[in-house]
């Protein structure tokens, strides 16, 4: 609930890294965010300091991200903001910032895209569920006919 939830919008650095671990799949790769400004001075846009994030997936998404990424795609990323400092021998302390992943997208401001549906596996633990019976049970027709004609006749009627 107090997650820092950010959206990034860059470029797939590096291929994507896909694992099949016990807790199920998961993948990674490094994201790009290059901010761009206008400079007066030359007319035109420039680019900006370069951020790197390591984007990790996990389940379904995973997978996805494996069969839909390449380095260089523009992707639009949401998810959990985790900053980690690490303490390195005889090396200044090291920072870096990763992104837990809720959704990744191809950015369509800069290209198209073909959306095809996943195949989920099926799940062999649930039971089938039966379908329902909408059928009005042969005994009741008479007294849901007489249930509504008396609801019929105690609405007021209005007259104009």
């Amino acid at each position: 609930m107090n997650e820092t939830m950010v959206c990034a919008v860059g470029n797939v650095a590096t291929p994507p890294v896909y694992r099949e671990l016990a807790v199920g799949p998961s993948a990674r790769f490094r994201l790009a965010v290059t901010s761009r400004y206008w400079d007066r001075e030359k007319n035109a846009w420039t680019d900006g300091h370069t951020n790197f994030f390591t984007v990790w997936a996990n389940r379904q998404l995973a997978t996805n991200v494996a069969a839909s990424l390449t380095v260089g795609d523009p992707v639009v990323v949401q998810g959990r903001l985790k900053v980690r400092t690490e303490a390195r021998e005889g090396q200044p302390n090291r920072s870096s910032a990763d992104l837990d992943a809720v959704a990744i997208g191809h950015d369509l401001a800069r290209g198209t895209s073909a959306f095809r549906r996943a195949n989920r596996p099926d799940t062999a633990a649930s039971p089938p569920r039966p379908e329902p019976d909408w059928e009005t049970p042969a005994g009741d027709s008479a007294d849901a006919t007489e249930q509504q004609e008396r609801q019929r006749q105690a609405e007021p009627v209005a007259v104009t």
